[in-house]
Parts: C-alpha cells; sequence; structure tokens
C-alpha cells in the first residue's frame, strides 16, 4: 500500500500543478485581452503553460490508466478486501479532481477563443468591414483572414491597428484548435474510463452477492441509478463541448 499512496501523491501534485498552470493560462488570456498592442512575451508564457498542461495531462492519464488496470486486476483475482476498497476509493477520487481540473481548463480555452472571435468582429466593424458569424467561421476555417480583410483600407493609423489586432487574434484562435480537441479526445477517453469503472463494479457486485439483487433491489437500483446518471451528466457536458468545437474541427472530419 506504501506505493500505492506514493503513486496518489504523485498524481495529486501532479493535478495540482495543473490547476495552477490553469489559473495562470486563465491571467494570461486576460492579459492578452485587456492589451491594445500585442504582448509577444505573454504569449510565449501562454504557449510555454499550455504546453506544460498538455504534457502534465498525458502523464496523468497514463498514471490513472495503469492504476486502473491493476484495481481491475485484483478485482478479477477476487481480492475483495479492505485494502483494495481504499484503493478503488482513491483513485475514483483523483480521477475525479483530475476530470474537474481539465473541464476548467476546457472552459477557459473556449472562452478566450469566443472572446477572440468577438474581438475580430468589433476590429472589423470598427474597419468599416461587417461580417455574419458564418463568414467568421469562414475565415477561421481557412485559415486565411485576408479572405476578408483585404478590402480594409488601411490608409489611417487605427485601420492599421484594427487590421493588425485582427490578424494577430485570428492566430490566437488557431493556435487554440489543436489544443482544444486534443482535450476533446481525452475527454471522450476519460469517459469511457469511467463508464468501465461503473460497468464492471455493478457487475462484480452482482456476481459476488447475488442475493443483493433479491433482498436489496430498490437499494442496489437507486444506487445504479444514481451512478448512471452521474455518468449521462459527464457525458453530457463531453457532448455540448462536442458541439461547442464542431467549428474548430469541421475541416478535420471533412479531410477524413
Amino acid at each position: 500500500m506504501n506505493d500505492f499512496f506514493s503513486q496518489v501523491e504523485e498524481i495529486r501534485n501532479l493535478i495540482e500543478r495543473v490547476q495552477s498552470l490553469v489559473d495562470d493560462v486563465k491571467n494570461k488570456h486576460s492579459d492578452i485581452l485587456s492589451s491594445p498592442n500585442q504582448d509577444e512575451a505573454t504569449k510565449a508564457q501562454l504557449e510555454d503553460a499550455m504546453a506544460e498542461i498538455k504534457t502534465i495531462a498525458h502523464k496523468v492519464r497514463a498514471k490513472l490508466k495503469q492504476m486502473e488496470m491493476n484495481i481491475e486486476y485484483d478485482e478479477n483475482s477476487d481480492r475483495t478486501s479492505a485494502d483494495l476498497r481504499i484503493r478503488k476509493t482513491q483513485y475514483s477520487t483523483i480521477s475525479r479532481n483530475f476530470i474537474e481540473v481539465m473541464t476548467d481548463y476546457n472552459k477557459a480555452q473556449v472562452a478566450f477563443r469566443d472572446a477572440c472571435k468577438n474581438r475580430i468582429k468589433r476590429q472589423m466593424e470598427i474597419a468599416e468591414r461587417k461580417i455574419s458569424n458564418e463568414e467568421l467561421e469562414d475565415m477561421l476555417e481557412s485559415g486565411n483572414p485576408a479572405i476578408f480583410t483585404q478590402e480594409i483600407m488601411t490608409d489611417t493609423q487605427q485601420a492599421k491597428q484594427s487590421l493588425a489586432d485582427i490578424e494577430a487574434r485570428h492566430q490566437d484562435i488557431m493556435k487554440l484548435e489543436k489544443s482544444i480537441k486534443e482535450l476533446h479526445d481525452m475527454f471522450m477517453d476519460m469517459a469511457m474510463l469511467v463508464e468501465s469503472q461503473i460497468v464492471r463494479r455493478f457487475t462484480h457486485c452482482t456476481v459476488e452477492h447475488p442475493n443483493i439483487l433479491t433482498s436489496r433491489k430498490y437499494t442496489t437500483n437507486n444506487r445504479f441509478t444514481a451512478c448512471y446518471q452521474l455518468l449521462l451528466i459527464f457525458t453530457g457536458q463531453l457532448n455540448i463541448f462536442s458541439f461547442r468545437i464542431f467549428v474548430c474541427v469541421r475541416s478535420d472530419h471533412k479531410e477524413t
């Protein structure tokens, strides 16, 4: 158990590091959006934070998968003990913490992307070149803002500033595309882990204690229903998230 608790502590520290980085990312987002000029140093720091989050998140996911496999092996070996119950509880707790932190990160990424899109629309209006939401998405999908900005007259300083801001925000959004898609893939992977865990534990319970379904029918059903509802809530969040990034990955779907 000492090795297990060491693993739990390591994962918990990694998750805390991710949370700290997510808070830093949020601050960097605010700095970038509130600054009238482009701060390349802040953007570089933002990219470094995002890269570190990605690295740590993949490490945590791998460790959680291994922990899940070890627990499943012990369950299949009929090693029911207090230690196993403790490990299952610890695993569930840190898995939930990881999902919560990554959900927070996802929300920050999507909020920043939406803010950048709104900023582009405002700057286009200032430059007297109004575009619809559909045109904006076409511009983002094409990866070439010049399709719509080439008509902007840059004979005034304000127009030049608007054009520069449009191009900068477009670059910010392009950098977010891959990160958001990777987050989506990770969430789907974690959702499958959660689903398999719930189904396996319910099956294990009914096999080991078949009389429970008869003597405690309603209690068991209620517990399973509660677990299933939690899964539905979680996967529902994933579906909402998938819908929100649909535009981000349309080009990927078309190519495949």
